[in-house]
């Protein structure tokens, strides 16, 4: 295969369908919008954004190009996860009221580090993307999950898988919470949300399920992680179901291949992917919210209709950051 030191030549040079877009966070949307105005079906690894209002953007950009949009939310097509946010959300463990969950560590914000020289071959200017120029260490490159100005820490890269599971056990896949608040100091502090229907969900675990989350009702609880379940009590569900709905996540390629086949099998029917481009941007969203709520340190309303914070003009401003010039998104998308 052709290598391309730009994406863009590559769409313009070879007869694509669609893309898979795999950078670091910070570098996903402006590549995945070019990929939808060059008319390509795109799957995006999860996070899908670094702010919310990008996501937004990106949103209207695969709507505007009619572009089948797959998030790498791989625990939406995995059939142990349905079943379980399905059982929730029908009223299986009696009234949901509260959900617990792992309190994901936030990023750190960078202070300087010593420079190295650039690797031969690296773009660094290309790889900063829409972040600050800083001087190249490897830290940054390969730990860039941890910093701030590329990612929001494991709230941002767990969290996009255990949140979702949240968003989706409560019927939250298009919408999220009213309310956030941290409940203890520091970019790692625990952080909760309200939901409109008074769910609550509690972010303080020290261990547990990092791709989902504990759910609490009136008449069981029930522990939702990658690819299985537990409940309590345990002989709960009577019909769970067949082990061999799990194996096929086993084995090679296991961890997203009948993802990807969904996005593939959608690209032929045109109907939208088990984890469609807004339920990625809402559940990564929840994400942002949490890491928000650290930095200004009170309690917030969040109005999820319209995406913004309710009379917090300081807490709206971190709905999005500044962009390097020639990494801006495009004002028509």
């Amino acid at each position: 295969w052709r290598t391309y030191h730009d994406y863009r030549r590559m769409f313009d040079s070879e007869n694509l369908d669609a893309v898979v877009v795999a950078t670091p966070d910070h570098a996903r949307v402006l590549v995945s919008i070019h990929a939808c105005q060059a008319g390509l079906d795109v799957y995006a690894e999860k996070p899908l954004s670094v702010t919310s209002a990008e996501g937004r953007v990106l949103v209207d950009a695969a709507r505007t190009h009619k572009r089948v949009f797959q998030v790498g939310s791989q625990q939406r097509t995995m059939e142990m996860n349905r079943f379980a946010c399905d059982l929730v959300r029908g009223g299986g463990i009696g009234k949901l009221h509260t959900v617990l969950g792992v309190n994901y560590p936030g990023p750190r914000t960078y202070q300087g580090l010593p420079e190295q020289p650039i690797p031969e071959g690296l773009d660094w200017d290309r790889w900063c993307a829409q972040t600050p120029l800083r001087p190249y260490n490897s830290a940054l490159q390969f730990g860039w999950m941890g910093w701030r100005a590329y990612s929001g820490g494991q709230m941002t890269n767990w969290g996009a898988h255990g949140l979702d599971q949240v968003q989706w056990a409560l019927g939250a896949s298009q919408s999220g919470p009213v309310e956030i608040w941290p409940v203890s100091e520091g970019p790692n502090g625990k952080v909760s949300m309200r939901y409109a229907n008074g769910v609550v969900l509690r972010l303080e675990l020290d261990q547990g399920p990092m791709g989902g989350a504990i759910f609490v009702g009136d008449d069981a609880k029930i522990e939702i992680n990658r690819n299985k379940f537990t409940t309590n009590p345990p002989d709960l569900v009577k019909n769970p179901p067949e082990p061999a709905t799990a194996e096929i996540w086993e084995g090679p390629g296991w961890i997203a291949r009948p993802h990807i086949q969904n996005w593939l099998d959608c690209i032929k029917t045109r109907e939208k992917p088990n984890a469609d481009v807004e339920i990625g941007h809402r559940s990564i969203s929840v994400c942002h919210l949490a890491n928000i709520a650290r930095e200004v340190g009170r309690k917030l309303r969040w109005d999820p209709e319209n995406e913004k914070f309710v009379d917090d003009a300081e807490a709206n401003c971190y709905l999005d950051r500044p962009k390097r010039e020639g990494y801006e998104l495009p004002e028509l998308v």
